[in-house]
């Protein structure tokens, strides 16, 4: 009994965000004890999508399918720049679909590999850094890029189409930023790089998991119910591959579960409601990309909805809230973690330009929200 309290009081230490949801959780059920009405709180559409979704994108990942697309597009690529623009734009596109933190999880450690094969390790903090801004800007652009985005979306009834529609100008400047900045920072000088094509593991569980993955799609795109996604998916992988549940982090799952816990017992002060209500009113975007400097922007979006039902000014400022410090997005810690680990003496130098970089991407991407948008949603 021991070892087992030991185990969870390690594992509630290794993750910051969930020990204070916890927390958070525990508090709040002084303010209403607890009871069935705690599961009105919980959003199970949104927990069902992120299960399944962290179940296929780690089965894809163990076929070995990421690193394989990655490698494929760059044994073509014969520049330096072209290599720098091709690992921007991996983490850029596919955390539109596979998520932020999976992005970066599967491309940091790749392209630090890529650098040091074409001796670019001078600029392993400014690349790493862009990498890491490109994942988590790129995957503002989807309702499945993010797990706030998953959320929100799921709230607010929007359709896809209507999701793009609010995103996709920002999403635009921020590929127009990063692909200056590549154009301007690293040189076009040609060179051969001598690199294996990575190779599919099985092609039959690539497309397997690809099919279950169109299912996740076509459920975002509500064609298929939740619950059919959920058993459609559970009972397809405890045939093919039933070590999958043990693999994905149900860290996340449980965060998601606590913050509902704590929001929906909150909501039942009446007077902290209409209060915190009001000073949100007309003032989501910034509130919120503020919030998220300190709390990140995945529990910053679950606390202020509790406030606020305008889930589209919400989204906007929860996903430029991911710039900024290095917690405002817990997947830039991954990153950090990838360089400090294997560069300790590079962490002042990686902590000084990733935070120069987010500003000045923050400030952009606000500047177009106040100008542009005229400081509404």
């Amino acid at each position: 009994m021991k070892q087992v309290a030991q185990k969870i009081k390690n594992y509630l230490r290794g993750d910051a965000v969930l020990s204070v949801s916890l927390v958070l959780a525990l508090l709040s059920c002084l303010i209403e004890p607890p009871s069935l009405q705690y599961l009105r709180y919980i959003d199970f559409n949104t927990l069902i999508m992120l299960f399944c979704l962290m179940l296929i994108i780690e089965g894809l990942r163990g076929q070995n399918f990421l690193q394989f697309i990655g490698s494929r597009i760059l044994i073509k690529v014969k520049t330096r720049r072209g290599i720098v623009f091709t690992l921007v734009f991996l983490c850029f596109i596919s955390s539109m679909f596979i998520t932020n933190d999976v992005s970066l999880i599967t491309f940091v450690p790749f392209g630090i590999m890529i650098l040091e094969m074409i001796n670019l390790t001078d600029k392993m903090c400014g690349t790493i850094t862009l990498m890491t801004i490109a994942a988590n800007l790129g995957s503002m652009f989807t309702p499945i890029g993010n797990p706030q985005n998953l959320y929100l979306f799921s709230l607010s009834g929007m359709g896809v189409p209507d999701f793009l529609e609010l995103m996709w100008l920002y999403t635009g400047l921020a590929a127009f930023m990063l692909t200056v900045i590549v154009v301007v920072f690293y040189p076009e000088e040609h060179l051969q790089l001598d690199m294996r094509t990575e190779q599919l593991n099985d092609k039959r569980a690539v497309a397997f998991y690809l099919v279950l993955f169109t299912l996740c799609v076509l459920t975002v795109a509500h064609f298929v119910p939740h619950l059919v996604l959920l058993a459609v998916v559970t009972a397809a992988l405890l045939y093919k591959n039933k070590k999958l549940f043990a693999q994905i982090d149900y860290s996340l799952l449980l965060t998601f579960l606590f913050f509902f816990i704590f929001v929906g017992n909150m909501n039942h002060i009446g007077s902290l409601h209409d209060f915190i209500g009001s000073i949100l009113t007309g003032n989501e975007v910034l509130i919120s990309v503020l919030v998220s400097q300190v709390i990140s922007n995945v529990p910053a979006a679950m606390l202020l909805s509790g406030y606020s039902d305008n889930y589209a000014a919400l989204i906007v400022g929860t996903n430029m809230g991911g710039l900024g410090t290095l917690i405002a997005s817990m997947a830039s810690l991954i990153s950090y973690k990838q360089v400090a680990a294997k560069y300790p003496h590079l962490r002042r130098q990686y902590l000084a330009i990733f935070t120069v970089d987010n500003l000045i991407f923050l400030a952009a991407l606000y500047a177009l929200y106040l100008f542009y948008y005229g400081g509404t949603v």
